[in-house]
């Protein structure tokens, strides 16, 4: 399993211990050293933009006191949203790595593929998926949740 999504993962389970908000975990690497992780904190932090990509980038960004990214690469427990793939667009991030698919995302009550239905155009060249089987393990774990907010 790769190194830099078995920390997304942890970073997943810490957020759906707190309930902060889905299974959804990001690692920011730069020359194979983490800058960043996040998790969604989209319910705790009441912000819906607080998805765990977009934290790894902000607190990334804040890290290296720049607001690109070239050079990085993400990992993401599921595949970025629009809103997230747009965001690593404009952090000038290099490429993604990602778990489950949109697909397993709706699965488990997120509205992630109504816009991507809305986007067509969204670039995908960045994405990769890796590890899925071990992501769906955490889609399944917050599945199990008897209370969680789906948005």
């Amino acid at each position: 399993m790769n190194d830099f999504m078995k920390i997304a993962i942890r970073e997943a389970e810490n957020g759906i211990a707190r309930n902060d908000g889905g299974p959804f975990g990001a690692v920011v690497v730069k020359d194979g050293v983490v800058i960043a992780k996040g998790h969604n904190r989209v319910v705790v932090s009441h912000d819906p933009t607080a998805h765990g990509e977009i934290v790894a980038i902000r607190r990334a960004a804040k890290k290296l006191g720049s607001f690109d990214l070239s050079g990085c690469e993400l990992y993401s427990t599921a595949e970025p949203c629009p809103m997230c793939l747009w965001a690593i667009y404009w952090a000038n991030i290099d490429r993604v790595y990602y778990g489950c698919t949109v697909a397993d995302t709706e699965k488990i009550g997120f509205r992630d593929k109504e816009f991507y239905e809305m986007s067509k155009q969204a670039l995908q060249e960045k994405m990769h998926m890796v590890d899925r089987n071990e992501c769906l393990r955490l889609f399944d774990l917050y599945n199990r949740l008897e209370q969680k907010t789906n948005y």
